[in-house]
């Protein structure tokens, strides 16, 4: 049905079984296992624990947690990706995106931030107790000496 295209778009990550059709709009939660392609318009939130494919004409506005996301179309939120967000020619994507790789194509629209590396998606320590905590170390390294 998809031919070499689909087979490219997936990377061969997970089987493709949920489609959201040129045309359909949908709007709620998407809790799904397995490989999600949109090529309609969605609004909401979706958590999939494989690949999230935003087709050239599908149209998002969620938040989104997945393992890799493959955004070729209109994405409004954040998304967080275990593994890997790729980000492909003529895309546009506002929101935050946190991830272990990020793969951006030359034509990308992206305003939001960006976190990477393997704690990508998990809480940060603030700098300011960072550096609260090496503050409160150093009288103790001062009076030892």
């Amino acid at each position: 049905m998809f031919g070499k295209e689909g087979d490219a778009v997936t990377g061969g990550e997970g089987n493709l079984n949920s489609i959201l059709g040129p045309g359909c709009k949908v709007k709620g939660n998407i809790d799904l296992k397995g490989t999600l392609r949109i090529d309609g318009d969605f609004d909401g939130e979706i958590n999939c624990p494989e690949t999230l494919i935003i087709g050239k004409s599908g149209v998002v506005k969620a938040d989104v947690k997945v393992k890799n996301a493959v955004i070729g179309g209109k994405l409004v939120g954040n998304v967080s990706a275990t593994n890997k967000i790729e980000l492909q020619t003529g895309s546009h994507v506002e929101g935050d995106i946190s991830t272990a790789r990020l793969v951006i194509d030359e034509g990308v629209f992206f305003e939001g931030a960006c976190k990477m590396g393997t704690q990508a998606g998990q809480p940060s320590t603030p700098k300011e107790k960072i550096e609260k905590e090496s503050w409160s170390k150093e009288p103790e390294k001062q009076a030892a000496k």
